[in-house]
């Protein structure tokens, strides 16, 4: 059976490509090996679940190692309403999942598991456990985000470390590690210390180290998967330059990296006689990834985010949007939930950027879309704007997006016009394009300056630079800037649109000769 690019759950070495990465699971091992707790955090779809498993193989492999590994989440309300609930649910998982592996492991806790039920009594179930084995034990708990909501799951992290503190003590012995997997760091999560105390909280895991480990791909890693897809099926492709151009749309978001590849695969070869890659069926396969009619659970989970928390929709609204620079603080609760999401991320300047090309774009349309339904936007058809040769008549549309703020726009509140303009822009712009062509902001590669909004129409490009009216000399600068950005796209013409706030504004269009 010929393996295929996954892009639901967990990744099978025997069943799909997959990137090389030997040298995250070292790193995980080599925390196990200096008896570390931690959490395996990451956004969804970003391989949590697959990283776990191979590391859960390793472990069963070694002959210096005894592995508990189990899941919570599909586990009921009903697990979490009581101490004795959840730890027979516990039992019962552990013997479960370890009959296969070593029937040594669940004859114990099937014999000892009826006076079981408080989390002392539990902790010495373990403890005696622990103290008969030859080997070291390592715990893997899965899925641990939807337990973090109850109680009960929280005096078990409790539990958990205020042994691994005994055993650093000498007292007792104890797991050589456990490892909690799931989308959130939970080691900043609070317990009351003691109940009729509401002032005192500690943190039931912050015995826990941090997970620096990073699993999203390099270019060079996605080059492993490339190459091993072009060994298996003889499809020849230029695997150095493929993989940058991934990592460009995707910055190697694992989920991405693989939904790529496997449009490509299977959905553009296919329509060919010549089943070698090029980069222009990466270019392809990014813009079918990323028409807004395309959804995935992922993309959902996204818009969802997005649109169930306001604060973090402002948030990035301003850096989508408007470009506005915000500084990636951690500390921040809003930045520090987009940065778990994995919707932002630090750049190389310690400002926020949107982790990847492919999510700024579906919320760039996202956005897009919902002024649409919220404000006035007239009803335009592309042929209005398109020259007798088929191309974008993009100075039409200028003027037709002037008079259009100038009807509707002229007495709005100004805070408004300053957030929306440019939205108010890419709203006009949508219909237009629809069908022909696309807008989206592109750094340059290698440079990283943007560019405000590149429409592509058919083959050709178009650049339109948005600014606020700062006075003559700022203008001077933006035109300097504007045409610094065509030299960059080897254009000779750009437009700049002007957003002038003043009240005595003056409603007007020219064409100006920077450069000869």
């Amino acid at each position: 059976m010929r393996k295929d690019f996954n892009d639901t759950g967990l990744c099978n070495p025997d069943m799909h490509y997959m990137v090389e990465t030997s040298h995250k699971l070292d790193s995980v091992m080599d925390l196990i090996a200096r008896r570390k707790y931690f959490t395996m955090n990451s956004p969804r779809q970003f391989g949590k679940t697959t990283t776990a498993s191979l590391l859960y193989k390793r472990l069963l492999a070694s002959p210096e190692y005894l592995v508990i590994r189990i899941s919570l989440e599909s586990e009921g309300e009903e697990t979490f309403t009581s101490y004795d609930s959840f730890i027979q649910t516990l039992i019962t998982m552990i013997i479960s999942r370890t009959r296969t592996q070593n029937t040594n492991i669940s004859e114990y806790f099937e014999q000892n598991r009826k006076p079981i039920h408080n989390f002392e009594s539990l902790r010495d179930l373990f403890i005696t456990f622990i103290e008969i084995q030859e080997k070291k034990v390592v715990l893997i708990i899965d899925e641990v985000d939807k337990s973090s909501n109850y109680k009960v799951f929280l005096e078990f992290l409790g539990m958990l470390r205020d042994t691994y503190l005994l055993q650093n003590e000498g007292i007792v012995s104890f797991f050589q590690s456990v490892i909690l997997v799931g989308v959130h760091d939970i080691k900043n999560l609070k317990r009351k210390v003691r109940p009729e105390d509401k002032r005192q909280f500690n943190s039931p895991w912050n015995i826990a180290t941090d997970f620096t480990i990073d699993l999203s791909f390099s270019a060079k890693e996605i080059q492993s998967m490339l190459k091993q897809y072009v060994d298996e099926t003889g499809n020849q492709m230029p695997i150095e330059e493929l993989a940058e151009r991934l990592y460009y749309y995707t910055s190697g978001y694992p989920y991405l990296v693989s939904k790529m590849c496997k449009i490509i695969d299977e959905l553009i070869i296919t329509k060919r006689e010549n089943k070698n890659w090029s980069l222009e069926d990466v270019e392809e396969s990014f813009r079918y990834l990323v028409n807004p009619a395309y959804e995935t659970t992922l993309f959902d989970d996204l818009a969802k985010n997005l649109n169930n928390d306001k604060e973090l929709y402002n948030l990035v609204f301003e850096i989508v949007i408007n470009g506005n620079k915000k500084m990636f603080n951690i500390a921040n609760p809003v930045v520090s939930i987009a940065s778990t999401y994995g919707i932002l991320k630090p750049d190389a300047r310690g400002l926020c950027k949107v982790h990847n090309r492919i999510f700024e774009k579906k919320i760039y349309d996202m956005m897009i879309s919902i002024r649409e339904t919220s404000e006035t936007v007239p009803s335009l058809y592309r042929n209005l704007y398109e020259t007798d040769e088929g191309d974008l008549d993009l100075e039409s549309a200028l003027l037709a997006f002037q008079e259009f703020m100038q009807e509707n726009y002229s007495n709005k509140d100004l805070s408004f016009l300053e957030r929306e303009g440019r939205l108010l822009f890419m709203s006009f712009l949508k219909p237009i394009l629809n069908g022909k062509g696309f807008d989206f902001k592109e750094p340059v590669v290698g440079d990283e300056r943007r560019a405000d909004i590149i429409i592509t129409y058919e083959s050709h490009r178009y650049l339109v630079e948005l600014k606020r009216w700062q006075g003559d000399r700022y203008h001077q600068k933006g035109l300097q800037q504007l045409c610094d950005y065509l030299d960059l796209y080897n254009l000779n013409t750009g437009y700049l649109l002007i957003y002038d706030f003043r009240k005595n504004k003056e409603y007007k269009s020219e064409w100006i000769e920077v450069r000869e």
